[in-house]
C-alpha cells in the first residue's frame, strides 16, 4: 500500500507539472521554482510533514520535497545559530543531496560524453 500512496502522489506532482506546461504559457525552469517554492511554503506552515508520513518517497523525492528540505534546515538552523541560521540551516540540511547531484552528473558526463546540439 504504500508503494500505491507513493506512485500516487508523485504522479500526482507529474501532472500538475505536466498540465502547467501544456496549459499555461509557464516555462518548465519557472515550474520547477515554483514547486522548491510551494514545498519551503508548505513545510515552512507545518503541511508537509503530513503529507510526507502519507506517501513517504511520492513526497520526498520531487522538487516540492526539496523546498520542505530547506525549509525544515532553517527551522533547525535557526534553533541552533539564531540568525545566522536563516542563512545556513538550508545549505547545512541539502547539501548532502546537492553533493550527490554533483558528482553523479559529473560521473555521468565523463561515461556518456555529453556534446552540443
Amino acid at each position: 500500500m504504500d508503494y500505491l500512496k507513493a506512485f500516487l502522489v508523485g504522479g500526482l506532482f507529474c501532472v500538475i507539472g505536466q498540465l502547467l506546461i501544456d496549459k499555461t504559457k509557464l516555462t518548465p525552469a519557472r515550474i520547477l521554482v515554483s514547486y522548491v517554492v510551494i514545498g519551503v511554503i508548505l513545510g515552512a506552515v507545518g503541511l508537509y510533514p503530513k503529507l510526507v508520513d502519507f506517501a513517504g518517497a511520492g513526497a520526498t523525492v520531487p522538487l516540492t520535497g526539496f523546498g520542505n528540505l530547506l525549509a525544515k534546515g532553517v527551522k533547525e538552523g535557526v534553533q541552533e545559530k539564531g540568525f545566522l541560521g536563516i542563512f545556513t540551516g538550508g545549505l547545512t540540511a541539502a547539501a548532502g543531496g546537492v553533493g550527490a547531484a554533483i558528482l553523479f552528473g559529473w560521473l555521468a558526463g565523463l561515461i556518456f560524453k555529453p556534446k552540443d546540439k
